[in-house]
């Protein structure tokens, strides 16, 4: 991982005389985790640096982020890091910035940029362990896939870690995949009524359901409750969001993959720093080669990895003080999760 030592690497770029600012582009701020973990990470690592934090919230739009970049581009970021609503849609401020010398982190989700440099979870690996998750519980019936939005890469990066395990169980006949769809924005409203119209067109008969982060399955158990089956489907998630980890301790949802976003902004941080002070793409500690986006643009990348949080391991993110044990194990039968004892 990168090492902060940021007076040594901003003074070597002939910054130390003035205050690094470090921008950040969110593309939103209605998950949950972006507020909550993301930012106080980042913002924990630039402080101690003595660097500056500037940002802008795009509100979902992507049109808008393209301003976004502009200004923090204006107010003299020396290195931006970009949550992007849409990652072909931002590429011409992303190369407005690159073109200007300052550089460029997409975080969490890609943008397919060689002179960007990616920093996220292994989403195709998580795609994975979601469906491991449910195919351990549910090894044969009828599947429903809730995608992300189709304008992030993510959502399909997700979605072929799934089909590598369930792909074989597919072509065996032991699962059927009966309603798949993506979501705007990965919204929980929108994913609560494409649950539904998914139950409605199988009539009810829905056995597992493979939601690609925790938002959209708040919005899918919604549906699965009222019809009477949540906790009777499997439901996959990640982000380990809070809702999502009690409805694991109740039985309600099988998995969440937790990526800790707090090693993400503190990561994102560092190598913002590291790259303002005038280090390499390539020599960032940590650095792979990442070539497996739509465009197979190679790129430098961290790739970080994930838990999935179960029942059994619930105390992973109890004990890490991502979530108090009280808000984890809400209305949870005393003796029916170890960690909730």
């Amino acid at each position: 991982m990168v090492t902060l030592a940021a007076a040594g690497l901003l003074a070597s770029a002939g910054l130390a005389s003035a205050q690094v600012v470090i921008g950040v582009s969110w593309n939103n701020h209605n998950e949950e985790r972006w507020g909550k973990w993301d930012e106080p990470a980042i913002k924990k690592v630039l402080d101690a640096a003595g660097a500056k934090y500037i940002s802008t919230d795009a509100q979902s739009s992507a049109d808008k982020q393209l301003t976004d970049v502009e200004n923090l581009i204006s107010q003299g970021a020396n290195a931006i890091i970009v949550l992007a609503q849409d990652g072909d849609a931002i590429q011409p401020a992303v190369q407005k910035a690159v073109d200007a010398g300052i550089p460029v982190i997409a975080y969490d989700r890609l943008i397919e940029n060689p002179k960007a440099f990616y920093i996220t979870f292994d989403n195709k690996g998580v795609g994975t362990i979601m469906a491991k998750a449910l195919t351990a519980v549910v090894p044969k019936g009828n599947y429903a896939i809730i995608k992300g939005n189709s304008a992030d890469a993510n959502a399909d990066f997700l979605r072929a870690g799934m089909q590598d395990v369930i792909g074989p169980m597919i072509a065996k006949g032991d699962i059927k995949v009966v309603g798949e769809t993506y979501t705007d924005n990965w919204a929980p409203d929108n994913a609560q009524k494409e649950m539904e119209q998914i139950l409605t067109q199988n009539n009810n008969k829905i056995d597992a359901v493979l939601s690609e982060n925790d938002g959209m399955a708040t919005g899918a158990s919604a549906a699965l409750a009222a019809q009477g089956l949540l906790g009777k489907v499997a439901l996959s998630g990640q982000d380990g969001d809070q809702a999502a980890l009690n409805r694991v301790a109740l039985g309600q949802q099988t998995v969440s993959v937790w990526k800790d976003a707090r090693l993400l902004g503190s990561t994102a941080a560092k190598v913002a720093l590291a790259l303002a002070g005038g280090t390499a793409l390539d020599k960032v500690d940590g650095a792979i080669k990442f070539n497996n986006g739509p465009k197979k643009v190679e790129m430098n990348a961290i790739l970080l990895a994930p838990d999935p949080i179960t029942k059994d391991n619930l105390n992973d993110v109890i004990s890490a003080g991502w979530i108090s044990k009280a808000d984890a194990c809400k209305g949870v039968a005393a003796g029916s999760v170890t960690a909730c004892n």
